[in-house]
């Protein structure tokens, strides 16, 4: 019901401020902006879902031969007792706890086109176990959120972008975003383990966040006494090592149980396209939605209204310019990543200055609410998305207050 209000709000406040533009400030482009707007989302969604459908074929059928060879449910003992507490509606050596802990470990090392395949097999799976189809199970929401929050150990592709626009040090923005996306990751695990009634405080679930935490505290640790030029060589190699060796390893058990891993492969594989044509509307939908309100203009108001706000209580402001990104971004990937690159421009301080520096912070630490929602849920058929907005926000809205400090701590 949430998501059936946020997406028809989106056009009426569109609408709304588009014939306040015409009538009052004359803006004759206004409608025609809107339009075109809303024709190429549509197209956007079409391509994106067709983009897809290779690489969740590749993937989709690399997991059935995981699957049938055993790894996916050797890596869900290993992990079991950690998300048995989170996900306690899964039984115990499930698929799913497999699936899910690919996607999340595809994610950390921000390889997004590994990451989606793993993610909408391990939705499917957990929707096998739903007992109402069109209403998103604790399960599910937990993971959604969990998806949302972006954590993500790597981010080559910040990096990336901003050596592409003349960063003095490319991979100056890596330890306040790992730090801010780890902070949004925790807060928003515990305040969905607070709605869903999972006890924080028990030992495994301590013992695995502090380890986890350790690990991560290691990572900067040893990340912080490369150079730059290393830590882009070491995040290419080692990110893309351990898919190859997730691939080849998930071959290497099939041919070791003596499995017909080519015909595995095709029968997984054949999920892929099936998959990416079931998307298109709910992506086409969810795009065309946000696509009004971005060109109607708002999302400008309400960041001038915040600088408002803020100058009013007496705060700096600077790191309001940089807001656009961070208001975008659980909204549009691509026009997040767009705004972004417009902060980096020489004209505008270029993407060494405070600016520049924070709107990265903010793109790799929250993510595409929205998106994932949209897509996630819609493979499934899920139009009942109960509190997955509300706590997918709230992570986003953690990653923005924590990029914030970082960006102050590191860089003000």
């Amino acid at each position: 019901m949430v998501l059936n209000y946020v997406w028809a709000g989106f056009f009426l406040v569109a609408l709304f401020v588009a014939l306040i533009k015409y009538f009052f400030f004359q803006d004759e482009q206004i409608f025609e902006l809107l339009v075109s707007g809303v024709f190429d989302s549509a197209k956007t969604g079409f391509e994106i879902s067709l983009a897809l459908t290779g690489v969740m074929t590749l993937f989709l059928g690399i997991l059935k031969i995981g699957e049938e060879a055993g790894a996916i449910r050797f890596l869900g003992r290993i992990i079991g007792p950690f998300f048995r507490k989170l996900f306690p509606e899964v039984p115990a050596n499930h698929p799913a706890h497999g699936q899910m802990i690919m996607n999340f470990s595809a994610n950390m090392l921000n390889l997004d086109n590994a990451a989606t395949p793993f993610g909408l097999k391990a939705m499917e799976s957990l929707q096998e176990l739903n007992p109402s189809k069109d209403t998103a199970s604790n399960a599910q929401i937990m993971f959604l959120v969990l998806q949302t929050s972006g954590l993500t150990l790597i981010p080559i592709n910040i990096m990336t972008y901003r050596a592409s626009m003349g960063a003095a040090d490319p991979s100056d923005v890596f330890m306040p975003l790992l730090i801010s996306t780890y902070f949004a990751t925790v807060i928003s695990l515990m305040a969905v383990m607070l709605k869903q009634k999972i006890k924080i405080w028990d030992k495994t679930i301590l013992g695995w966040i502090g380890g986890i935490s350790a690990a991560i505290a290691l990572l900067i640790w040893y990340l912080s006494t490369l150079s730059q030029s290393e830590i882009e060589s070491f995040s290419k190699v080692y990110s893309n090592l351990i898919l190859l060796v997730v691939i080849v390893g998930f071959i290497a058990g099939g041919l070791w149980k003596k499995i017909d891993v080519f015909d595995t492969f095709i029968t997984g594989a054949k999920e892929g396209f099936q998959v990416a044509v079931k998307i298109i509307p709910y992506l086409v939908g969810m795009l065309v939605a946000i696509s009004m309100l971005r060109n109607s203009g708002m999302l400008g108001y309400i960041t001038d209204g915040l600088a408002w706000g803020f100058d009013s209580l007496g705060f700096d402001t600077k790191f309001v310019e940089a807001l656009p990104v961070a208001i975008m971004r659980p909204l549009s990937g691509s026009g997040a990543r767009g705004l972004m690159l417009e902060a980096m421009a020489p004209e505008n301080g270029g993407p060494d200055s405070f600016v520049g520096k924070l709107v990265c912070i903010f793109q790799g630490t929250t993510d595409t609410t929205f998106y994932v929602i949209a897509l996630y849920f819609g493979s499934v058929g899920v139009s009942k998305v109960r509190y997955a907005i509300q706590y997918g926000l709230l992570a986003d809205f953690v990653g923005i207050v924590a990029a914030i400090l970082m960006g102050y701590m590191f860089f003000a």
